[in-house]
């Protein structure tokens, strides 16, 4: 993660030495806690030691990266499972769009280190028996895990553009809901995820075809 703030930094045309002290936020979606396990043993104790809490601590993802940078903006860890790196970006985006901080670091961060966790998302039934996604498609018969690390350094247009920045994309508007109750706490609703779809380009009077 802190490699790839770093780059997020690099590449938006922002020297480290400038951004630090100053209110920028970090907003990290984050739901393995794989490395956490793995640094603890029942057997043998005397592997913990007094880095087994900062080093495995999700919120540590995100204060890790302030705190190195010496960034002053709000430093949040997310956990909604899939949606956890978007849930970030949402985050990130009110932040800036509240005024409370000059530019927001985004992102998210999956390491996939133990079979336990595999064993217990197959016994769920949600992992597909084929290791393949099949993303709108009929023959969909379930997901597969993967790992990686990401961030985006997002800013205010306006100031983007006095600043001369690189800009890859601009984003309107962002929107949360919850499904509710549906058949099974892990099944997703599509109607919630319609009514979700929906309201967006509604909220900036906005077309589909525009976007």
């Amino acid at each position: 993660l802190l490699e790839v703030a770093y780059r997020a930094f690099e590449d938006a045309g922002q020297p480290t030495r400038k951004v630090a002290g100053k209110p920028v936020s970090v907003f990290i979606g984050i739901s393995s806690f794989d490395y956490a396990v793995a640094g603890l043993s029942f057997q043998d104790r005397g592997v913990i030691d007094a880095y087994s809490n900062t080093g495995g601590s999700s919120s540590i993802a995100a204060n890790r990266i302030s705190y190195c940078f010496d960034l002053r903006g709000p430093s949040v860890a997310v956990d909604t499972a899939c949606s956890s790196s978007l849930v970030a970006l949402h985050m990130a985006c009110e932040s800036l769009w509240r005024g409370e901080v000059e530019m927001a670091l985004a992102g998210g961060v999956n390491a996939l280190l133990m079979p336990d966790f595999y064993v217990a998302f197959s016994q769920l039934g949600v992992l597909s028996p084929d290791g393949r996604c099949k993303t709108f498609d009929a023959r969909a018969n379930g997901y597969v895990r993967s790992e990686g690390a990401g961030m985006v350094l997002l800013k205010p247009l306006s100031a983007a553009l006095r600043d001369k920045d690189p800009i890859y994309s601009v984003i309107r508007a962002t929107a949360l809901n919850q499904d509710g109750r549906t058949p099974g706490m892990t099944v997703p609703s599509q109607e919630a995820q319609e009514t979700l779809t929906r309201s967006l380009p509604k909220k900036q009077k906005i077309q589909p075809s525009e976007i």
